[in-house]
């Protein structure tokens, strides 16, 4: 089974990641795959640059913008069920 790792953990992973210089010691310390903050990294469209932002604000714009897919995605289906309604309603009254 996989597990599950909280947020909180992710963005303190990949803050000693950005810390410490090095993906690999941040892993080592904290008993997990250096794959893993790979991956995180890559998720968030997280930077170690000192430039970057920071990785709270980071996994905040990721969740952000998946919500706002899903969100996307209900009103597109809405939208389609719409519209197949009045085409349906619309040729009843051609009748």
């Amino acid at each position: 089974m996989k597990k599950q790792y909280k947020t909180e953990f992710k963005v303190q992973a990949l803050e000693l990641a950005k810390q410490t210089g090095s993906v690999a010691e941040a892993a080592r310390q904290l008993g997990i795959s250096d794959g893993l903050i790979h991956n995180w990294k890559k998720k968030f469209n997280f930077s170690f640059d000192s430039k970057g932002k920071n990785a709270v604000l980071a996994v905040n714009e990721a969740d952000e913008i998946a919500r706002l897919r899903k969100q996307v995605s209900d009103l597109e289906k809405s939208n389609y069920i719409l519209k197949r309604a009045a085409a349906f309603f619309s040729q009843d009254l051609l009748k």
